[in-house]
């Protein structure tokens, strides 16, 4: 009987399905077409569960009330400054793991790992400390109520005590994806996911044996997942079970590899800090108008997030497109990757800004019951998911920079987007004109256009191209 030939849809079909299950694969040859949809896929899927763990908290935290949802959403403000350093690491990591894999150089790789490895968990125990002995003081801070600080400080001690879980989960992954391992990094997230899905409402409301702990409970699930997501990346990483693989020699502190892991990864924690502490800034704004408008905006922004996070595992693919292919010798190939993963992101999240757009009151009911809540989030929703295309472009060339081990451009360009343009326009529209929360939210769609406009004029420049890792 004859058989019949493989045809290239089938191929590409098994490319995908390996991929899913963490096989290698070079990226720095073959249809640069397929190494984006092979890469992308997983990388999207992992975001995609990144996202869940927003939507599901703040879904089932909604059930309590918008001071609930309020101290949910300063929480969030206030860890981002801790992931703006554990990100940081995971940006130097991912960069020269994605080097060394485009040299053929395992060890290199891994040797990169355990540097960022040690750099992180030295940051994340004593932040962690600290998070949980100065909780109210935090919250008082971001211009929590006295009852979002009663009701939420619990929630902000356990998840500012535990914030090593979560950054040592972004690391893991950015080492993975730098190892074009996508497919670990999302089964990661899909174990610590699925636990948070069932653990977050038995934590919150109470079952069986175990207590009601309100809001509390929600940052007690979180912390569960994310703890045997770790373990299992763990578990990746040091049996042998993924193309980067930890062993017993490269346990040691290699100065050389440290110093540049620090070098990369300085101005890559002065670009996530600079962009977290502009969302701090905007939040602490949006705090003069109440718990409403705090509870309005914290719920579009994790359901903004939900689309976002997928499009940032486009980004993701292109970074690591880039680092693999400098590592390679490609520089051309690298760069139209970046093209091409553009192409891509513009249109799914123009896509998914046309449904968030006409569906928005009916999404932000399923969270909040406050009219005032409601009326703010639909207003939110619809003015920054319409710049949803305009995002995309910055995403993939903000990434792309981080992927090439460039992470100084895109400092300055989160500076002078969110620091020299949002910042000063929300205060100017939210108090100076009385625009209230829609002029805070017009300041972050010019921001985002200006961030779009001047990354992509830098990445085409191409300097990104001659920097060493």
């Amino acid at each position: 009987m004859a058989v019949s030939p493989t045809t290239p849809t089938d191929s590409l079909w098994k490319d995908i399905r390996d991929s899913l299950k963490g096989k290698s694969r070079d990226y720095t040859q073959g249809s640069l077409w397929r190494a984006i949809i092979v890469l992308s896929i997983p990388m999207v899927l992992e975001m995609m569960m990144q996202s869940v763990f927003e939507v599901v908290d703040i879904f089932f935290v909604g059930k309590l009330g918008s001071e609930a949802v309020a101290a949910v959403g300063i929480t969030a403000s206030l860890l981002i400054i801790v992931f703006a350093i554990g990100l940081g690491f995971s940006l130097a990591a991912s960069a020269m793991v994605a080097r060394r894999i485009g040299e053929k150089d395992p060890d290199g790789a891994a040797r990169a790992t355990w540097q960022a490895l040690v750099l992180t968990v030295g940051f994340g125990l004593p932040a962690g400390i600290l998070g949980v002995i100065y909780t109210p003081e935090l919250l008082g801070l971001m211009g929590a109520t006295e009852e979002v600080v009663r009701i939420g400080s619990g929630y902000t001690a356990v998840t500012m005590g535990t914030n090593l879980t979560i950054i040592l989960l972004f690391l893991f992954n950015a080492v993975f994806r730098g190892a074009g391992d996508a497919g670990a990094a999302m089964k990661a997230l899909w174990i610590a996911n699925l636990l948070n899905i069932v653990l977050d409402p038995m934590f919150i409301f109470g079952f069986g044996s175990i207590p009601e702990m309100g809001v509390t409970g929600a940052a007690v699930a979180t912390t569960i997942g994310r703890t045997f997501g770790v373990a299992y990346q763990v578990w990746i990483l040091f049996g042998g079970r993924s193309r980067l693989h930890l062993k017993k020699e490269h346990l040691r502190i290699d100065g050389i590899v440290l110093r540049r892991v620090l070098r990369i990864s300085g101005p890559g924690i002065l670009q996530y800090l600079v962009g977290t502490a502009s969302w701090l800034a905007m939040m602490r704004i949006i705090a003069d108008f109440g718990s409403d408008a705090l509870a309005g905006y914290t719920i579009t922004i994790r359901i903004i997030i939900f689309a976002l996070l997928p499009s940032w595992g486009i980004s993701n693919a292109a970074a690591t497109l880039v680092g693999q292919n400098l590592g390679a010798g490609h520089p051309d190939r690298a760069e139209k990757s970046v093209w091409y993963c553009t192409a891509v992101d513009v249109v799914f999240l123009s896509f998914m800004g046309l449904i968030f757009w006409w569906n928005a009151e009916t999404v932000v009911r399923i969270f909040v019951t406050s009219p005032e809540a409601i009326r703010i989030g639909v207003q939110s929703m619809k003015m920054l998911t319409a710049i949803y295309p305009i995002w995309a472009v910055a995403m993939v060339a903000v990434q792309s920079f981080n992927g090439a081990g460039d992470t100084t451009t895109p400092t300055w360009i989160n500076f002078f987007s969110l620091w020299m343009v949002q910042v000063p326009l929300a205060l100017l529209f939210a108090h100076y004109f009385e625009l209230s929360t829609a002029g805070v939210f017009g300041a972050m769609m010019i921001a985002q256009c200006v961030a779009a406009a001047t990354s992509a004029y830098l990445f085409k420049k191409g300097k990104w191209k001659t920097i060493n890792v």
